[in-house]
């Protein structure tokens, strides 16, 4: 029996366990098959936490922290450190990732953008990547909060693909007691502008939810379809990540349980079923033990995976060794292959700005993906 379309009910009861998943695993599976075939892949990467300064306070969050308790800005020498080691390891994306708008809350901000002749922090990022992009191999991908139709223009030129996590598209989120609580940068209307900016903008754009922040399954499903009806509206969002929410010690939240290792497994799944065979769908693998099981609830990729730097907000949770990633997924019958920070079906002047389409065409084999090579000259992971 053919399975049903997607449908936001269905997907609750799929999801919390009411209704049997196991045709809903099959279904996902043949989706992930017919639309991205048998290859698994992540980017190489460095991850460069460009300022952990933030003017919000979400309840979840360790990554964020203040002046004088670990809140601060990196240097462009500090910077260029990263990414030039990186370069060194054959990495080919910088992921910048940030605190939102913190000049918005600390004058310490403010003082550290003057000193380096920026106007916004947004605006430091811009000089960053500029920075990267003409004097490394490296390709800036930056995640820096919300952002306006300017500033995406202007950050295009040296960023082949941005993203912003919607996380949910639930208000409820923001209220009093809720982990979005006075956390304007997480308004998810103000989210999905600037998704809608990117696509007016033709910018491949990561995206994705976290799950287990409080929200419930049916925010969950209706923060898929969000999704779902954005890629529809504009074409641009490359990637979907599903991520689930970490518990850490120094958080409001360090008491709260996390999503279980079968029900992420079960939205991952409805994630393939509701996004629909093209979607590059992906789950961290450093935040799951045995994040093998993703692979049969339909990715077909791994995101960021780096062999120099931790994962900044997650930094309790190791990337899995390469050679270990390759391993999980050629078991499972999967071929794994090295990206860009863009995908490879994004490559192409209608998204990539002309003055990068050179670099990015130079850093791809004859099939999209990355050419990364080691030191006696083979091709590695």
């Amino acid at each position: 029996m053919p399975f049903p379309q997607p449908d936001r009910d269905v997907a609750v009861e799929l999801i919390t366990g009411r209704r049997s998943s196991d045709a809903l695993f099959a279904e996902a599976g043949r989706l992930r098959d017919a639309g991205r075939g048998r290859t698994i892949t992540y980017s190489r990467k460095v991850f460069v936490p460009v300022t952990t300064l933030c003017r919000d306070t979400c309840t979840y969050c360790t990554f964020a922290k203040p002046p004088g308790a670990g809140g601060e800005y990196l240097v462009p020498e500090d910077v260029m450190a990263i990414v030039n080691a990186g370069a060194a390891h054959g990495c080919t994306e910088a992921l910048f990732t940030l605190g939102d708008n913190p000049e918005a809350r600390w004058s310490e901000a403010v003082g550290f953008l003057e000193r380096y002749g920026a106007a916004t922090t947004i605006d430091y990022v811009r000089m960053l990547s500029e920075q990267v992009n003409e004097e490394t191999p490296l390709f800036p991908h930056a995640n820096p909060g919300l952002m306006d139709e300017a500033t995406i223009a202007s950050l295009r030129p040296t960023n082949p693909s941005m993203g912003l996590m919607l996380e949910n598209i639930s208000p409820r989120l923001l209220e009093p007691g809720m982990p979005h609580h006075k956390c304007p940068d997480k308004d998810p209307k103000e989210r999905v502008a600037t998704i809608e900016a990117a696509g007016r903008q033709k910018v491949p754009f990561t995206s994705g939810i976290l799950v287990g922040i409080g929200e419930t399954a049916a925010e969950v499903i209706d923060s898929l379809f969000a999704l779902a009806e954005l890629q529809a509206a504009w074409g641009n969002i490359q990637e979907v990540i599903v991520q689930n929410f970490r518990a850490k010690a120094d958080t409001r939240m360090r008491r709260d349980a996390e999503p279980t290792v079968q029900y992420m497994a079960r939205v991952v799944a409805a994630a393939r079923w509701i996004l629909g065979p093209e979607v590059n769908l992906q789950v961290p693998p450093n935040l799951t033990d045995d994040f093998g099981v993703y692979l049969d609830a339909g990715i077909n990729d791994w995101g960021g995976v780096s062999p120099l730097t931790i994962d900044w907000v997650n930094p309790e949770a190791p990337w899995p060794h390469l050679e270990q990633l390759r391993a999980v997924t050629e078991r499972a019958g999967f071929e794994l292959r090295a990206r860009l920070p863009v995908y490879p079906e994004f490559i192409s002047e209608e998204w990539i700005d002309a003055g990068l389409m050179p670099k990015v065409a130079s850093a791809i084999d004859e099939e999209g993906y990355a050419r990364v090579p080691q030191a006696d000259g083979s091709r590695s992971l």
